[in-house]
């Protein structure tokens, strides 16, 4: 009978370390990957965000409301940019019940003047 309690009491000391552990890991974010300019184009210094107007019955609907929203914005710096040209795209969506909303982050790049 000593035996297992000294085992229990080993497993549970381990598990208290173990969660105690986790959330200063989890705390730390991991380190973002630099990305580049995409090859032979220039890129704003700033980052772009667009959303569509409200919550979406769709998050497909949200998301390409967020890219053209985007794209409005990055049209008036770049008049040829392009979300699939864009520095560092991100698509971030938020759910509401039954509803969605997203928003499209990036920096508008376009061709390098030859």
């Amino acid at each position: 009978m000593p035996k297992i309690a000294s085992m229990s009491q080993v497993i549970l000391s381990v598990a208290v370390l173990a969660a105690m552990g986790a959330p200063a890991l989890a705390a730390e974010p991991p380190p973002a990957p630099q990305s580049a300019t995409p090859k032979g184009f220039e890129c704003h210094d700033k980052a772009l965000t667009g959303s569509g107007a409200g919550f979406k019955s769709s998050q497909e609907e949200s998301a390409e409301a967020a890219k053209v929203a985007w794209l409005e914005k990055a049209k008036a710096i770049y008049a040829d940019a392009d979300w699939t040209t864009a520095k560092d795209p991100l698509m971030q969506c938020v759910k509401q019940g039954l509803y969605s909303k997203c928003f499209a982050v990036g920096y508008p790049c376009h061709p390098k003047p030859q």
